[in-house]
């Protein structure tokens, strides 16, 4: 299924980076949403070698991104995006339909 969720060109480039670095040009990074985190839901990064039929799936620059169903919903218009900053270098996700998020970006609330 085609996401209707937005891959950054610099998400792309760095993970473009770490799967030249692990030798693997199967891998994906896989975005999920798990329960927990101090607003609710956190958010999650992986990478995964295997793409499940009900996966969402973005392209961006030949690096593949990976979105479950259940976290899709959650998901859903945001901007997976990486950012190098004050605070550190990470993946992000801007999502609009979080109410709330805490101080690390890490956990949100709906």
């Amino acid at each position: 299924m085609q996401a209707d969720i937005l891959f950054s060109s610099q998400a792309a480039e760095k993970v473009r980076q770490l799967i030249s670095a692990e030798g693997n040009d199967g891998l994906k990074l896989r975005v999920f949403v798990a329960g927990g985190g101090c607003s609710g839901f956190s958010y999650g990064f992986t990478f995964d070698e295997d793409v499940a039929s009900d996966d969402a799936v973005v392209e961006r620059s030949g690096v593949t991104l990976l979105v479950d169903p259940l976290s899709y919903q959650y998901l859903l218009g945001s901007e997976i995006d990486y950012v190098e900053d004050l605070q550190g270098a990470q993946f992000v996700v801007n999502n609009p339909n979080a109410s709330s998020t805490c101080g690390c970006g890490n956990s949100f609330a709906i």
